[in-house]
């Protein structure tokens, strides 16, 4: 399982050009549906958990699914597979970069990659969204989505605090229902 675990890592953090939110969406196909540690709740679970922490969301959610599968040294395999390949990469990519920076295509593969970017992290985010419509139902869903966009876009609250109230909410919400239900009894 270790051969996986560094296999998988890595390359969901050399293919995920652009940043670490690009190579959320491969992590989640090695995760979830390629080797299926986990299943979609888990891992959205994880990837809520890790944005509100500081730091790179890459390692953090490595790490913390390598603790999980292996205890510590799944933990540095996993950290290590998405650093050390990643690192190798950039150093090649960025030398052969710099060598033909004044070339055309090399301006037009830079701008080319914030485009792609932004529809992996938009497959993932819509995969959430029709998840979310299970659980919650059409109208709590828009409501939230809406309702999160505004406060993030329009009000300039950072995302973190948003992420950290709603999982605050639901841990609310889920024991009045408990009480509820005991209530019924």
């Amino acid at each position: 399982m270790h051969k996986d675990l560094f296999m998988a890592f890595s390359r969901a953090g050399m293919l995920g050009y652009g940043g670490g939110l690009s190579a959320i969406p491969l992590m989640h196909r090695e995760v979830v549906e390629r080797y299926q540690w986990m299943n979609d709740d888990e891992f959205s679970d994880i990837l809520a958990l890790a944005n509100t922490l500081p730091g790179p969301i890459n390692t953090k959610m490595s790490g913390y699914i390598g603790w999980r599968l292996k205890g510590f040294w799944g933990m540095a395999n996993c950290v290590a597979a998405t650093i050390i390949p990643t690192g190798f990469l950039m150093v090649l990519l960025l030398t052969t970069l710099s060598a033909f920076k004044d070339k055309p295509w090399v301006a037009g593969m830079s701008k080319g990659v914030l485009p792609i970017a932004g529809v992996m992290i938009g497959v993932l985010a819509w995969d959430f969204i029709t998840k979310s419509k299970v659980l919650l139902g059409w109208w709590p869903t828009v409501l939230l989505t809406v309702a999160s966009i505004g406060i993030v876009g329009f009000l300039g609250v950072h995302p973190a605090i948003v992420i950290f109230v709603l999982i605050l909410s639901a841990f609310f919400t889920k024991g009045k229902q408990k009480k509820a239900k005991e209530g019924d009894k």
